[in-house]
């Protein structure tokens, strides 16, 4: 349908709209590309226009995937800037701005990722999660309950939850180019699951981006699974080594495939 869990949140926060009875003129939301795909597949189910704000530098597979739906899209400098110029559209009163990670109805459709592992093998330890904005871990972390370890991942270009953590609060940090495209970006000041994150998951962990481009070839060439590098970061966590697994039964969610065709071919 749209090859990333995003469409979870995305549908979810459409449908309770409409179930509220609320009919904004417009959605407006930000996102590295799979959050755009998935609001504008839901927000064509519902017949509501969709502005998205993307970095300039997001895979094409997503960018067009966004315009076939419907959607309007609007080029930004990077996810920062993309995500600042989202909220203030919302602010205006023209759309209803839907964050692709700070929003309960976000945080809920990406929960039922852990309802639906713990559903099919009740006998998990341990889920493994890649990290951007906190949405998916922290869903999936809820969903799964406290009885399961939920571990994220973040790469080391970009670690707002690993320096966030450490300070007590969000803080801004310097973000780098990553094959995790889908991962990078400041955290919004005032997110929610900055604190989900501290209160349900039992740590996070960072990789390097030459191990997550392994993984990507990796799932191929093992699994003849494509992950775009975002997903494939969690199982670059497992391969580094660095997650207390040992002896225990672990799932690695694999969020998304949405990765160029001449990204993949290079990588494999």
């Amino acid at each position: 349908m749209t090859f990333s869990y995003k469409v979870r949140g995305a549908l979810n926060a459409v449908l309770q709209l409409i179930e509220r009875g609320e009919q904004p003129p417009a959605l407006v939301t930000a996102s590295a590309g799979n959050h755009g795909r998935g609001l504008a597949f839901a927000s064509s189910i519902a017949r509501l226009p969709l502005i998205v704000y993307v970095p300039e530098a997001a895979p094409r597979v997503k960018l067009d995937a966004i315009r076939a739906a419907g959607a309007q899209l609007v080029p930004c400098r990077d996810y920062d800037e993309a995500e600042a110029r989202a909220r203030d559209h919302g602010a205006r009163g023209e759309a209803l701005y839907i964050s692709p990670y700070s929003h309960p109805d976000i945080i809920a459709g990406a929960g039922t990722v852990g309802l639906e592992i713990v559903e099919q093998d009740p006998d998990v330890d341990v889920i493994v999660c890649p990290v951007g904005g906190g949405g998916l871990i922290s869903g999936t972390a809820i969903g799964a309950g406290p009885a399961i370890e939920t571990w994220g991942v973040e790469t080391e270009a970009s670690t707002p939850f690993t320096e966030s953590l450490a300070a007590g609060h969000v803080v801004p940090i310097d973000v780098k180019p990553s094959l995790a495209d889908g991962l990078v970006g400041n955290l919004d000041p005032g997110t929610i699951t900055f604190d989900l994150v501290r209160r349900h998951v039992a740590g996070i962990v960072t990789v390097r981006e030459e191990r997550i481009a392994g993984a990507v070839a990796q799932l191929v060439a093992e699994e003849r699974a494509i992950a775009e590098g975002a997903a494939a970061t969690a199982v670059a966590g497992v391969l580094e080594g660095q997650l207390p697994l040992a002896g225990r039964r672990v799932a690695v969610i694999l969020s998304g495939a949405n990765i160029d065709p001449e990204k993949l071919r290079a990588l494999i």
